[in-house]
């Protein structure tokens, strides 16, 4: 008897540290997920947009000189909250918005050239 209770014991043990290991493996994910930078970008290296959580501000960066510029915008699920261009000039342009955490944001991406549109995930702080 006392060998099978510390058989349970045994066991009982090392699922409880798998468990724990789990949990906390998915909560700094999850922290990560939520302090971490987002960045789209358009294909063929034509430009990238990129949230920077410390400050809250938008980047806009036009990276192909092909006479066209790019064009970011933030959006809620009804209005456009923001609008960042970039083409034309030396480095990237951007612009500050306070997400918060009240309701969430995407971030969009255009060419001026044409083409589709990128879209980020919806997120908020």
């Amino acid at each position: 008897m006392g060998k099978t209770f510390a058989r349970i014991a045994v066991a009982g043990v090392a699922v409880a540290t798998v468990f724990a290991g789990t949990v906390s493996t998915a909560q700094a994910a999850d922290t990560a997920i939520l302090a971490s930078n987002k960045v789209i970008s358009l294909p063929d290296g034509r430009g990238k947009m990129t949230f920077i959580d410390d400050g809250d501000m938008f980047e806009v960066c036009d990276t192909k000189a092909d006479g066209h510029g790019v064009e970011g915008t933030v959006r809620d699920n009804r209005n456009t909250l923001l609008t960042v261009n970039d083409g034309g000039d030396a480095g990237c342009d951007k612009a500050g918005y306070n997400v918060g955490n009240w309701f969430s944001v995407q971030m969009t991406l255009t060419w001026d050239g044409g083409g589709g549109t990128v879209y980020s995930e919806w997120f908020n702080e």
